[in-house]
């Protein structure tokens, strides 16, 4: 059966990355049948999440863990579980915060939209979110300041690509102060399950990660962190978490997905990659006009990606333009392009295999030399 002839749907080379907006991952062999086996049986959810738990905190450090919707769901249902706790009857009351800590401390340069606004995630829950500091700037004096009054839920700290990358107080100095003042710290962490570890070993309370980015698993979201503030995670399904309850799928195929990790080596992933970087640098190297550099990524996840950098003048195209015209046709050529505006875009070779790569430099190259594909 093909998909994309039945339903007349484009096809997509992602030389993007682990976007939501482009179905999330290429799911693993053993993730799908595990899934797919899944598919078939009955279980106590209860009981797979227990199991899910013991295996999210054997592949993180932590004490326990659950698996969620997505990672957009685990942030309301942690923000909501700091509120509430495991009391039911306080489950059961939200969104109304009456008689709660309701206040949800983030840096204004942390308030992203990764397709839709984080703060709606908090509020969500029944909460305020309350913006400490600047776009550009956060002190640990301001931090401070509002952690000392009273009410305050959580600390929510956002570790993306997308925050401003500078003038904020990192995780584990928000750590420090938060639990100094008794409040438990929320990380959300979409797109760091390679770092998942690491920022658990930071003392955050809860770390929210997507199943389906770098664990190329079927959708969900990994909630990992402190027992009894995961137990109250998993409680909000009693309450405004039953929209965004995870499927017995989800639940498998974030075990497997985990044990998979657990199995692999991150030195040898890392040399694939960049073996793939210098696939795109020879094929592009001599294109006129087109300037190749190698950006890591900016949360220090192990791999790279290639930078584009058209000359206007040379090529008769922007970042802009160059972005459009591979994304036009059918394979539909999607790159990274969330720095248009700065002259360049990104092809990440992550999720392409060596055949869509040669396409995509073929593609680029006949853009910016006018000549036939």
């Amino acid at each position: 059966m093909d998909l994309f002839d039945q339903h007349k749907l484009t096809r997509v080379i992602n030389a993007c990355g682990k976007m939501t907006h482009l179905s999330g991952a290429r799911v693993l062999p053993d993730v799908i049948e595990a899934a797919a086996e899944a598919m078939g049986q009955f279980f106590v959810l209860d009981e797979l999440q227990q199991a899910a738990g013991r295996v999210i905190a054997d592949a993180t450090g932590a004490e326990s863990g659950c698996v969620t919707a997505c990672t957009a769901a685990g942030i309301t249902l942690s923000i909501a579980a700091c509120m509430t706790g495991s009391d039911l009857a306080k489950i059961w009351q939200l969104p109304d915060h009456s008689g709660m800590p309701y206040r949800v401390l983030i840096q204004k340069g942390h308030c992203v939209n990764y397709g839709h606004p984080i703060t709606q995630a908090i509020r969500l829950a029944g909460a305020m979110p309350v913006e400490i500091g600047v776009v550009n700037r956060c002190t640990v004096e301001e931090i401070e300041y509002e952690l000392n009054k009273p009410d305050v839920a959580a600390v929510l700290h956002v570790e993306s690509h997308h925050t401003v990358r500078y003038g904020w107080v990192k995780l584990p100095r928000v750590v420090e102060l938060a639990h100094a003042a008794g409040v438990p710290v929320i990380v959300d962490g979409a797109a760091q399950d390679l770092r998942l570890s690491e920022l658990i070993g930071t003392g955050a309370d809860l770390v929210i990660s997507s199943a389906h980015k770098f664990l190329n698993s079927t959708t969900g979201g990994v909630v990992a962190g402190r027992k009894d503030l995961v137990d109250a995670v998993y409680l909000q399904n009693s309450g405004i978490g039953r929209p965004m309850k995870a499927g017995k799928e989800a639940i498998v195929g974030a075990m497997a997905a985990l044990k998979h990790r657990n199995g692999q080596s991150i030195t040898y992933w890392t040399a694939e990659q960049d073996r793939k970087v210098g696939a795109i640098l020879e094929q592009l190297r001599d294109v006129p006009g087109l300037t190749l550099s190698v950006d890591p990524d900016p949360n220090g996840c192990p791999f790279s990606r290639v930078r584009l950098t058209p000359d206007p003048e040379v090529t008769g195209h922007t970042a802009a333009s160059l972005e459009a015209a591979l994304m036009e046709g059918d394979p539909s050529v999607v790159p990274r392009a969330h720095h248009t505006d700065e002259g360049y875009i990104h092809l990440d070779a992550i999720d392409l295999t060596d055949e869509e790569l040669a396409y995509a430099c073929r593609k680029t190259r006949a853009i910016l030399t006018g000549r036939p594909l």
